[in-house]
């Protein structure tokens, strides 16, 4: 097989993780042409085939090296030295059977070493049954599509990664609009904090975001844990339990079994019920009551005799308006009426009512349509709103979410999909029978390996954490996206079986890539600098062999890329008054026009 155009050299030496390849001298050219393609030998991230009998090992080429070249003194001939190739294997192909990842039987010495070419690639890449999703095109042939198992990309989870630029949110869109368009049964909510992806699926997608005219988002305070939502209102710490947060707890218990029988999906035994049942009430109610309790006048004294039957009630106020009850004043005297003595929650009625009369917390407080047992919809509504819609994505639009909500929000919303995959695995419309496929944009941001952020106490963390771990038993199965792997919690990226890696130039984010990556593809990784805009290295369970892939731009783009600096600046601005009122507006009312 020397004679063979494709003969590249022999093995020189061979381990446990690499194999060493001495390219003959008598090869004429560094860059033959077969079949009418141009090959350059030796180039960094391409693959050679070891021949052995029926069986071919494949390998991708991680440095190149040569040894001096020389003058022999005594016949005044050049000796050009040696060059070398260090090679990983990274799988084998028996006969005509399909290529299998992994090393059965390794090269020995003298064991040639050959060029793979297109064809050779064809028969490892090209497989387009209806399990695989093609996802772009080999850097180094445009007429080679690559293909990726959708299967373990999703339910064994995977990340997206790569530095500002570098065709990120272009492979995101890219990949769920492949998926929307070859799977008509597929589900996908995408978690979009900066609002950049409806632009890129108009019509194609269902929007939900704060203040929407037709979809608003709304994220129901009472589906909440008793820890989200007590740390929300009162600022309570996760553990902490003051006789003030008992009382808290037990007045929300209560509340949530005063309407275990009124639910429009059917009455619960109230035995069943915790603070952590996600069960309709009314805040708004528990605020009045606190307030009632705590700043109340009553005709009697002690403790234990100050009830509503003996208040000194001027007026009920309205729970709906947040308006207070009104008493008569306490005497400063010892004598009637007298100032309430059960103070143990007054710290909490300004803290509770402060939430309440906040705007910016209407999409969470002040559900229109999920409000308490008297609203219209129930859960199942939400549900269906988001995983069950026609358009097949969802995209829960966080723009407008305040930037101290993001972390309980993306908690919230990933634990409450999980729950209806957990506890809906075995019917016939969800779970098991439907899986669904979590995105997570801007990961690093509500993702953290610690929470050193004032707003950040890992609600969303554990909740996205528990879908790496346990989420594909149910059907359930993510995708992060970041430009901050390095920052990304380890449990995460330690459970992603795919990596779809565009160019990384921190040096921190490539090691945490590098790291995550098997021992035998860390040269491959030492390509993620260079890595042209929209390429990237894809590795891992979802594709055969470790692929540099070309990402083809999608239309209409999300609305991620950067402005026209220069066009912008080529042009003239009027200075009128009026400039700025509207973005002042827009600040104050945390609405973007």
């Amino acid at each position: 097989m020397k004679e063979n155009i494709t003969y590249l050299g022999v093995v020189m030496n061979v381990n446990s993780s690499s194999v060493e390849v001495e390219i003959s001298k008598d090869i004429p050219t560094a860059a033959p042409i077969i079949d009418g393609r141009l090959y350059k030998i030796g180039q960094i991230g391409t693959f050679v085939k070891f021949p052995v009998g029926s069986l071919t090992l494949f390998g991708i080429v991680s440095s190149v090296s040569n040894t001096p070249k020389s003058i022999d003194i005594e016949s005044y001939e050049p000796n050009y030295g040696s060059r070398f190739l260090q090679v990983n294997l990274i799988g084998e192909k028996v006969g005509s059977r399909d290529f299998q990842k992994g090393v059965g039987t390794f090269p020995t010495i003298n064991d040639e070493v050959h060029i793979v070419t297109e064809e050779d690639l064809k028969s490892i890449y090209s497989n387009k049954s209806d399990r695989f999703l093609e996802i772009g095109v080999h850097s180094s042939s445009k007429n080679l599509p690559v293909y990726i198992d959708p299967h373990h990309l999703i339910l064994r989870h995977a990340a997206i990664l790569g530095s500002t630029g570098s065709g990120k949110s272009n492979t995101t869109a890219n990949l769920i609009k492949r998926i929307l368009a070859k799977y008509s049964g597929s589900r996908v909510v995408l978690i979009d904090p900066h609002g950049e992806y409806s632009a890129a699926f108009c019509g194609a997608s269902k929007v939900f975001k704060i203040n929407s005219p037709t979809t608003p988002l709304f994220i129901p305070f009472w589906a909440m844990t008793f820890d989200e939502l007590s740390f929300f209102l009162v600022g309570r710490p996760e553990g902490q339990e003051r006789p003030e947060d008992k009382q808290l707890r037990e007045r929300i218990v209560q509340l949530k079994k005063d309407n275990a029988t009124k639910l429009k999906n059917g009455a619960i035994d109230i035995n069943y019920i915790t603070a952590d049942s996600p069960i309709p009430f009314n805040i708004k109610q528990l605020w009045h009551d606190i307030d009632r309790e705590v700043n109340g006048t009553f005709s009697e004294t002690n403790e234990q005799n100050q009830t509503r039957d003996n208040e000194k009630l001027v007026d009920n106020g309205d729970i709906k308006n947040l308006i207070p009850a009104k008493f008569e004043a306490y005497s400063p005297t010892n004598s009637a009426p007298y100032k309430s003595k059960k103070q143990t929650m007054y710290s909490y009625v300004s803290k509770i009512y402060s939430r309440l009369k906040d705007s910016r917390y209407s999409f969470m407080f002040d559900p229109d349509d999920y409000y308490d047992v008297d609203s219209p919809n129930d859960l199942d509504h939400l549900l269906r709103d988001w995983i069950n819609n026609d358009h097949r994505l969802t995209i829960l639009d966080l723009s407008g979410v305040p930037f101290e909500l993001i972390d309980i929000s993306v908690g919230l919303i990933t634990r409450f999909l999980y729950d209806s995959m957990y506890w809906g695995r075995n019917e016939e419309y969800t779970g098991r029978n439907r899986p669904l496929l979590m995105v997570y944009e801007e990961a690093h941001s509500y993702l953290p390996k610690s929470e050193s952020s004032s707003h950040i106490y890992g609600y969303a963390r554990k909740a996205v954490e528990k879908i790496f771990k346990e989420g594909r038993k149910f059907g359930i199965g993510s995708i992060v996206v970041t430009q901050r792997p390095s920052e990304i919690s380890e449990t995460i990226l330690a459970q992603v079986g795919t990596f779809i890696a565009l160019r990384l130039t921190n040096s921190s984010d490539k090691n945490t890539v590098q790291s995550a990556a098997p021992n035998n593809m860390n040269s491959l990784m030492e390509l993620l600098p260079s890595l042209r805009i929209g390429e990237a290295i894809i590795i891992g369970e979802a594709i055969n062999i470790p692929t540099r892939v070309t990402i083809d731009l999608v239309e209409p783009r999300p609305s991620s890329n950067d402005p026209d600096l220069i066009s912008s600046w080529g042009k003239t601005f009027n200075t009128d008054d009026g400039n700025y009122v509207s973005v002042v507006k827009a600040i104050r009312e945390q609405k973007l026009n």
